[in-house]
């Protein structure tokens, strides 16, 4: 009885932490989208826009346009990143340590400023033409290239999703297939892949999410090949005159039902093939060496490495470098004038950097509690609505910034409120932990769904309260997975820049408004040395984080 009320009072608690955090802004979002002058204080017509949005011609095309973007890019980062993330999980690769870390640089990288390196990088006159005289815009300014760049943006999610998961499977199940008589890949596709499925299907849910809620590339690349997908639509009946709140809302909702139909099937292909160890021995966590096949491995890493980390870092650093971007290629157009600029402050750059650095910090601590003690309620309790619970946690992710920013001001800005972060830092710290919050849910509960409850009602049997079962038997067993989620709603929410252009109260800037202020003033140069200094930033922490990690 003891353990039932405990349980209770933490879904309670987890239920008015997501009912704030989540439920309250994408209310107000349906709500527009149903009441089409809620924004003027009234409840009148509901429902009358709908006929002319979904008459529009172009309302199929947006939602084909975007289903077929994110299954595209799904599948290529599954491609690349399954097969990457088992090799690096189960061998001994030569420079390991080098390899994620290279590979954690793209999800560094803002996408909107890795889609203008490509740009700079490709386009007629650009650095590789200048070097070679060779371009690629065809290919860029088109559906593949826009594939392929945001695959190279997001495949790190499955990559480290899936050496996490292999590495914390070990190799001694798949050593015991092989001595019962089963070849090497047969105990590989038998034994090691399915305890990584929970894994690998949580980070391809999250990549086909950030596709289809991705705005800054296909803005920059497909546009120019008449290529739209949804959150361009919601982004012009933003930015068109007269805003069409009502409409962005609508089109916002289809997104969420996109989002969960990708949840439903996740979650069907997960409670179809569940696989888990019983027995609380520990794995053997070592990994195994390639032999003469380690080069070739090592060969293949750099190769991605190169196309996805050093191609568009190149072009950024060459960009942050330069005096001005007529001057080209040479080696006297190249300067630190830039970084002067920077490192001097005159336009507070460093305060706007350290102002990310301190969100991106909390927004990691709180949606990492509330991420651990969400997917608990989901995965290990029998709570009442636990599944809804889930999709809850996991809607933000489908819906662009610019909608949860709309969502905050309506919710925030009320005069019911006695107190309310409206116009504050804290209103950008919501905003975060709401777009955010699935990507700490989606590994929690895939680690969660690998740890059997015999532990947990050992632990119970001799006295161990709730809070003591959480934090000395589950945390340990699924810290590396949360920890990893962790560290990526850090890089993200340092970055992050749609929801700030919108909530940024006045005497606020972060780094990515500071970039995207010097783009809109044409100093490119100076707004790429800042996105330089913001991935070295950014990653360092990550890497100092895992090194001590490691270490401890």
């Amino acid at each position: 009885m003891q353990a039932i009320r405990s349980q209770g009072a933490l879904g309670a608690a987890v239920v008015a932490a997501l009912l704030i955090v989540v439920a309250l802004p994408l209310g107000f979002v349906l709500l527009q989208a149903i009441f089409p002058q809620l924004s003027e204080g009234s409840l009148a017509a509901p429902l009358s826009h709908l006929g002319a949005i979904f008459s529009d011609p172009d309302m199929l095309g947006l939602s084909l346009n975007t289903l077929r973007l994110g299954l595209c890019v799904v599948l290529a980062s599954a491609a690349i990143g399954i097969p990457l993330g088992a090799l690096r999980g189960l061998f001994l690769l030569p420079l390991g340590p080098l390899w994620d870390l290279l590979l954690l640089v793209p999800f560094m990288i803002p996408p909107y400023i890795a889609a203008l390196g490509w740009i700079m990088l490709l386009q007629p006159q650009g650095y590789v033409q200048q070097l070679s005289g060779v371009q690629a815009a065809g290919f860029l300014f088109s559906f593949p290239g826009v594939v392929f760049v945001m695959t190279m943006n997001v495949f790190p999610v499955v990559y480290f999703a899936v050496s996490r998961s292999v590495a914390a499977s070990g190799a001694r199940l798949a050593d015991a297939a092989r001595v019962c008589g089963a070849t090497p890949w047969r105990a590989f596709v038998r034994v090691t892949l399915p305890l990584a499925t929970p894994g690998i299907a949580a980070s391809l849910l999250l990549v086909f999410a950030m596709a289809i809620e991705e705005y800054g590339t296909p803005a920059a690349l497909a546009s120019h090949a008449g290529f739209f997908v949804l959150v361009t639509g919601i982004e012009r009946r933003f930015s068109d005159w007269p805003i069409d709140l009502p409409g962005a809302s609508t089109l916002s909702v289809v997104l969420v039902l996109m989002a969960m139909l990708a949840y439903w099937l996740q979650h069907r292909i997960q409670s179809r093939h569940t696989y888990e160890t019983v027995n609380g021995k520990p794995s053997d966590a070592s990994r195994r060496s390639l032999g003469y096949w380690r080069w070739p491995a090592a060969a293949l890493f750099a190769v991605v490495a190169t196309i996805a980390t050093v191609a568009p870092l190149s072009s950024i650093t060459a960009t942050a470098f330069m005096r001005t971007l007529s001057g080209g290629m040479h080696v006297d157009n190249f300067s630190l004038v830039n970084f002067v600029a920077i490192f001097g402050d005159q336009s507070g750059a460093l305060n706007a950097l350290g102002t990310s650095l301190a969100l991106g910090s909390a927004t990691a601590l709180i949606t990492g509690v509330l991420g651990l003690l969400t997917a608990y309620c989901v995965v290990k309790t029998r709570m009442r609505g636990r599944r809804l619970l889930d999709a809850l946690s996991v809607m933000p992710n489908t819906l662009p910034g610019i909608v949860v920013g709309v969502g905050l001001i309506l919710a925030w800005n009320q005069s019911f409120w006695p107190a309310s972060p409206y116009n504050t830092w804290a209103i950008l710290l919501l905003a975060y932990c709401c777009l955010l919050l699935p990507y700490p849910v989606r590994y929690a509960s895939a680690a969660f769904a690998q740890i059997g409850d015999n532990m947990e009602a050992a632990a119970r049997v001799h006295g161990a309260s709730l809070a003591a079962t959480l934090w000395r038997i589950l945390l340990p067993l699924l810290l590396p997975s949360l920890a990893a989620s962790m560290l990526l709603v850090f890089a993200v929410a340092s970055r992050e820049l749609v929801a700030s252009l919108l909530l940024a109260p006045t005497g606020v800037q972060t780094s990515s408004l500071f970039i995207w202020r010097q783009f809109e003033q044409g100093s490119v140069g100076q707004g790429m040395a800042m996105s330089l200094v913001t991935i070295l930033c950014t990653t360092t922490v990550m890497v100092a984080v895992t090194v001590w990690r490691e270490r401890k």
